[in-house]
């Protein structure tokens, strides 16, 4: 059934309506397993936070890893930020915190959507001139790649009025649209969002941004203590793809491939964190050193017994021990052969 969804087409099919019932039922049972699990929630947000940041601010380009990220946020010196990638990866971190503590009280306005982007860019030496404010040049959507090549993926709305009013329309749509399933409703927002490109930079960042708001406002508590932003990551290529085919027909265009992309986004990391919390119970069973090489594995995925023997101190035969034990508890997983092996949570 074809259905119409702000400007869009939406084929509404038995996947997407799977897609949100599964998503919603995990979503029933919140209150019960966040009531169960207090102290364990607090390590997942410590972490996802981590992995937030980090990804977000790498698929547009920056170099950071997620232990470097750590690091840097373990010990904020603003006086020392003089390199672009640790000033994106401050100002996103403190934009998410904000959000994550504090989204009942920033409703989806024009004036919210300029003070976030503005939080956003704070610390970023050269954007100072345009932070807050709509874009006044255009800026075409680009994908950035490891090798430092950049690829156009779509045009963007014209800078001036036409994003000022595209803006305004998209806003009024969604705080008085009252029949579209919430998860719908926010996958169309950013998807817009992205389409229009308001500001001069940060747009990507900032509609992941807007995602963890728009779902924590509408009640979806769990994605504070699980990475969305890793998992766009993951499926950056992805990403791109759909975005680009759902450009290709504007205006007017079908975005179920965009709905369901995003919605399948949501309930793959949805299901992390039901297994997270599962291991969990298994976490508390290990000893010190096993905790210990657990936590930065966490911390630090696809690293190798090696790097774990150094960080820690401990021989590299009794870690290679250690790190058996963790995999036949179906804690970590084994990647790689021979020399190449390397380590990572299950």
């Amino acid at each position: 059934m074809k259905d119409k969804v702000y400007n869009f087409e939406l084929n509404i099919d038995w996947k997407l309506i799977n897609l949100i019932s599964e998503i919603d039922r995990f979503d029933a049972n919140w209150t019960a397993i966040e009531r169960k699990e207090g102290q364990s929630l607090n390590e997942l947000k410590s972490i996802a936070t981590v992995r937030s940041v980090g990804a977000s601010n790498r698929i547009e380009g920056n170099k950071m890893s997620d232990e470097e990220v750590d690091a840097l946020l373990q010990k904020i010196d603003l006086t020392t930020l003089a390199d672009r990638d640790s000033q994106e990866v401050v100002g996103y971190f403190e934009v998410l915190d904000l959000i994550t503590e504090s989204y009942q009280n920033i409703p989806l306005s024009e004036s919210h959507l300029k003070s976030l982007h503005n939080s956003l860019m704070k610390y970023n030496a050269k954007d100072q001139w345009h932070k807050g404010n709509y874009k006044q040049h255009s800026n075409a959507v680009e994908a950035s790649f490891p090798d430092g090549t950049k690829q156009i993926i779509f045009q963007t709305t014209a800078a001036g009025f036409a994003t000022e009013n595209e803006i305004r329309a998209l806003l009024d749509w969604y705080t008085t649209e009252t029949e579209v399933h919430p998860l719908i409703k926010i996958g169309s927002f950013v998807y817009e969002f992205l389409s229009i490109h308001p500001f001069q930079d940060g747009n990507g960042r900032l509609s992941r941004l807007i995602s963890t708001l728009l779902l924590l406002t509408k009640g979806y508590k769990w994605i504070a203590y699980v990475s969305f932003e890793h998992e766009i990551e993951n499926r950056k290529n992805e990403y791109y793809q759909v975005l680009r085919s759902c450009q290709a027909q504007r205006p007017n265009e079908d975005v179920t491939v965009w709905i369901h992309f995003f919605l399948n986004c949501l309930l793959t990391i949805q299901k992390q964190l039901l297994t997270k919390l599962l291991q969990s119970g298994l976490e508390t069973q290990l000893s010190p050193k096993e905790k210990l090489i657990y936590s930065i594995i966490q911390n630090r995925p696809n690293i190798q017994s090696g790097e774990i023997s150094e960080k820690l101190a401990i021989p590299l035969p009794t870690i290679k021990r250690l790190l058996s034990i963790l995999t036949a508890k179906g804690l970590i997983e084994k990647q790689g052969i021979g020399r190449n092996v390397s380590y990572t949570i299950k």
